[in-house]
């Protein structure tokens, strides 16, 4: 097998993946299924009773759902970019401040039931989400929208507080998704594991219990879009982990799997790959980290986060744990993004016991620092449980620190964050969007997705509203700059690693290049059976 790898531009603008080995070129329309294994779980619990509704939904395995059933006026196209229309045939900015937003709908747009869809859906859709406002939401993504005005039937204009040249990436992602109003009521979730829209697929779930086993995706007859569909079925299956979706995937049960694959299994398929499956390297820009809440006493003395940032070999943990396939961070904007700098290598430099005691011993902190690290254990994969027991060792090691590790399953963990319940907690982050904005505000800026209770009014006032002015997303690195500095010294968020992703894929199946984008949205569209 012949694997190339994929060498990022330093853009907002990523390069399309190279794949060789891959399937062949034919037609991907008819024939049986194509089955793809995930490791991700759905479920409709007390605590999340709407996975999949665009007012509740944000994360990347619930959004890999919405994508493929709900539309949005625009999209991103394939191998990044600015975003192009899809429900709409024709969006663009009205004034030159970036202010006003303007969208026209292709003619014969229909829901996937057969309903006309006119702009009122688009504002009811829209607006839903802000009215709802739920706190679990991706509300702050439509947060700068002052008025959304229909402009008769066919066209919407969306009139801005502030200049934003993010707004169109924005409107590419679920949060914007249109949904009809005879099954999303306007201020009430839509509980259960139900969901439909204009999308390229409609879906029927398979449960067990409250759990999705099956997600069944059928192409939608009425879908008029940019998307090219090179299908007319896919499954996806959930396992309950890594191993299980490998031994179906070489036993032929399933013809594609993804996030997420465990580094072991990628690493064996590098170096010897099986007989008629092959391995893919695709841009990512996932990055992980740890968060505080800041108003926790063991962590609310920045001097404690600070020591935390210089005694973490980011380095020495991505390759015990995830080799090949992650790199450390030191900055919130991955390298691969233009405005990343290494704030906290800047700051910190290489990791050092002394420096982080003399911290301590300044801030007047008693050691060693008592402090509980969460993690979710059902969510990003295999290797998180041993990443945590490093990070555990790593601290303890230097003596300054006391720490336990604590698992919570997804359900439950995601919630309890939100309601700061952890004062120091590990995240992934996959972008909504390929935009160094997306590293920062919603980490950053009121009514961020964290709903941390730390507060920089400088980068939320001054410098998130300049960096959104520059419709040349280059020109925003320098303001960017400053964001990274701040964070590296206030430490409120502590960025550990970024990663590369992988999917395997029997050799009949086409287009594996491009179902998954670089902000690891599944893009099943692209998937069809070729020749080896």
């Amino acid at each position: 097998m012949n694997r190339k790898t994929l060498v990022l531009s330093a853009t907002v603008c990523l390069l399309a993946p190279v794949l060789a080995a891959c399937g062949g070129s034919g037609s991907g329309g008819g024939g049986k299924a194509i089955v793809v294994g995930t490791t991700d779980a759905y479920e409709a619990t007390k605590d999340t009773p709407a996975p999949f509704d665009p007012a509740y939904a944000y994360d990347a395995s619930a959004w890999n759902i919405l994508r493929q059933t709900v539309q949005t006026l625009v999209h991103v196209p394939r191998g990044g970019g600015v975003p192009v229309p899809d429900a709409a045939s024709d969006c663009h900015f009205t004034d030159h401040e970036n202010e006003s937003y303007r969208c026209t709908l292709r003619g014969g747009l229909k829901f996937a039931n057969g309903k006309a869809i006119t702009s009122a859906d688009v504002k009811y859709s829209i607006d839903r989400v802000r009215n709802i406002n739920d706190e679990a939401g991706p509300v702050s993504l439509l947060e700068n929208i002052d008025t959304i005005e229909p402009a008769g039937d066919q066209a919407v204009v969306f009139h801005l507080k502030t200049p934003d040249a993010t707004f169109p990436y924005k409107l590419s992602t679920p949060a914007a998704g249109i949904v009809d109003k005879d099954t999303y009521a306007p201020k009430k979730l839509r509980e259960g594991l139900q969901v439909d829209g204009s999308g390229p697929y409609t879906l029927k779930t398979e449960t067990k219990g409250d759990q999705v086993v099956k997600a069944v995706f059928t192409k939608n007859p009425n879908y008029k879009g940019d998307l090219k569909i090179e299908n007319d079925k896919v499954e996806l299956r959930s396992f309950p982990d890594a191993d299980a979706m490998g031994k179906a995937l070489k036993s032929g049960d399933i013809d594609m799997m993804t996030r997420t694959m465990s580094p072991e299994q990628i690493q064996q398929m590098s170096t010897a790959p099986e007989q008629g499956i092959n391995l893919v390297e695709l841009p990512g820009l996932e990055i992980r980290y740890l968060a505080f809440n800041t108003n926790d006493p063991s962590v609310k003395n920045k001097a404690v986060r600070q020591a935390m940032a210089q005694v973490i070999d980011r380095g020495r943990l991505a390759s015990q744990v995830y080799g090949a396939t992650a790199e450390p961070l030191y900055s919130l904007i991955p390298t691969s993004i233009s405005g990343h700098s290494n704030s906290f290598f800047n700051k910190y430099g290489d990791p050092s016991r002394t420096k982080a005691a003399s911290l301590l011993r300044t801030a007047g902190i008693h050691t060693p620092v008592k402090l509980v690290l969460h993690y979710t254990t059902d969510h990003y994969g295999s290797g998180t449980a041993k990443e945590f027991k490093v990070l555990q060792e790593q601290l303890n090691a230097s003596g300054l620190f006391d720490v336990t590790v604590q698992g919570t399953k997804w359900s439950e963990y995601r919630p309890a964050q939100k309601k700061n319940t952890y004062a120091v907690y590990g995240l992934g982050w996959f972008p909504d969007f390929p935009d160094p904005d997306n590293y920062i505000a919603p980490f950053l800026d009121k009514g961020n997705f964290l709903n941390t209770p730390y507060v920089n009014t400088a980068i939320r006032t001054t410098y998130i509203p300049e960096s959104r002015k520059a419709t040349d997303r280059n020109a925003a690195s320098a303001t960017f700059g400053k964001v990274q500095d701040i964070v590296a010294n206030d430490v409120p968020v502590l960025p550990i690693w970024q990663g590369k992703q992988y999917v395997a894929a029997r050799d009949d199946i086409t287009g594996v290049e491009w179902a998954v984008n670089s902000s690891s949205d599944l893009q099943l569209w692209e998937l069809g059976r070729g020749v080896s």
